[in-house]
C-alpha cells in the first residue's frame, strides 16, 4: 500500500510542477483562459496536486520510520 501511496506522489508531484509551470506561461503570454477555465484556477490546482505529493510522500517516510 505504501508503495501505491508513493508513485501516486510522484504522478501527482510532477502533474502539478507541469501545471504550474504552464499556467506561469500562459500568464506571461497574456492568456488568461486555457479550455475555457481561468489560468489562476488551473494554477491553485496545481499546487493543490503538489500539496497532496507532499502528503503522500510524508505519510511514506513516516510509515517507514515506524516498522523499520
Amino acid at each position: 500500500m505504501n508503495r501505491l501511496i508513493d508513485i501516486a506522489g510522484n504522478v501527482a508531484a510532477v502533474a502539478g510542477i507541469l501545471l504550474c509551470v504552464l499556467t506561469i506561461a500562459a500568464r506571461i503570454l497574456g492568456i488568461y483562459e486555457l479550455a475555457g477555465i481561468d489560468v489562476i484556477s488551473l494554477f491553485t490546482v496545481g499546487i493543490g496536486m503538489m500539496v497532496f505529493a507532499c502528503l503522500a510522500k510524508l505519510h511514506v517516510l513516516t510509515a517507514r520510520t515506524r516498522s523499520g
